[in-house]
């Protein structure tokens, strides 16, 4: 464990608004699943029937270097996705179970928003050089989101953050279920509408309701927070699409199985572990004026042992 946080590196293209943490980024040995029985209505998950699919975009407000295109025709099985992100809750349950210990805790560090520090904590925590709104900070951890002093009083319905995609694989294999693939993901997340913008539309704000958590107002200096959240908002906020699946658009970043690729032919990659995975979604930090992924058909990464206020994850399930 570093007593310190290094300084940080500066993030790729790929990476968007989050800079990459600092450990092995090795695969780490996954707890073994639990016996899985039939599927019940209660267990959180939907079954989705998969298909055919237009995968992608070629949206002018995208990024054509994050590979959002061609729009081309992708196949996925049918699944079960879980309805929202893993809750702080489900994941406590999941360490209480196996004494499991996050990368950020080994580590002895993780990823900050400076605008939630106090004073002194923010000044003292390395920046990246090209994102300087996040803060190294040490003691940072899923049960400590702001660092020492914070806890996760009221949060238990938010999602778990700080988490790496090795804490994700793990929680998934205790769970007996599994990361989607990036397929199944923006499958998902389209909630059955076709090469729409969001999950439930073209339209941000349709009559002015809205329908994500994001950044509102001038990033990064300052968030009206107009959507009723500063940072994570509970799993279950805002109304589902129309897959009942909840805030696949904002809130918080979601691990995906894949490696990054910017290759088409990546949509039913699988990984055990790369230079860097897929992450899907966005989160409560994302504005249009500078992270416009929040988009279905938006993509980033991060290295598998990276960890941050702001990304999370959802598990899948063979139907």
């Amino acid at each position: 464990m570093c007593e310190e946080p290094p300084t940080p590196a500066s993030p790729s293209p790929a990476r968007c608004c989050m800079p990459s943490g600092g450990g092995s980024g090795a695969p780490r040995d996954l707890p073994s699943p639990p016996p899985v029985g039939p599927a019940s209505d209660g267990d959180g998950m939907v079954e989705l029937p998969g298909g055919e699919f237009l995968m992608g975009a070629e949206d002018a407000e995208g990024f054509p270097a994050d590979g959002e295109g061609p729009v081309r025709a992708v196949r996925v099985g049918p699944f079960r996705m879980d309805v929202h992100a893993v809750a702080n809750a489900r994941f406590a349950e999941f360490v209480a179970d196996t004494g499991y210990v996050t990368d950020a805790e080994r580590l002895g560090w993780s990823y900050v928003f400076a605008g939630f520090l106090p004073g002194p904590l923010r000044r003292d925590s390395p920046r990246p050089e090209r994102t300087p709104w996040w803060c190294a900070v040490s003691g940072a951890t899923w049960q400590r989101p702001e660092g020492p002093g914070s806890s996760l009083a009221e949060r238990d319905d938010h999602p778990v953050v700080h988490v790496s995609w090795h804490d994700a694989a793990a929680y998934a294999a205790w769970a007996g279920r599994r990361l989607p693939t990036e397929a199944e993901w923006e499958y998902a997340a389209r909630g059955g509408l076709e090469q729409r913008r969001y999950p439930w539309g073209d339209e941000l704000n349709p009559g002015g309701e809205y329908r994500c958590n994001i950044w509102r107002g001038t990033f990064p200096t300052k968030n009206t927070a107009a959507d009723g959240y500063r940072g994570t908002a509970p799993v279950d906020a805002f109304a589902p699409n129309g897959f009942g699946l909840h805030n696949m658009s904002g809130n918080v970043w979601e691990w995906c199985a894949d490696a990054w690729s910017v290759d088409a032919g990546r949509a039913d990659a699988r990984s055990a572990g790369s230079v860097e995975q897929v992450i899907r979604g966005g989160s409560y930090l994302c504005h249009a004026s500078y992270c416009n992924r929040y988009r279905v058909a938006a993509r980033s990464a991060n290295t598998p042992d990276s960890s941050s206020g702001h990304t999370g994850f959802r598990c899948a399930q063979d139907s």
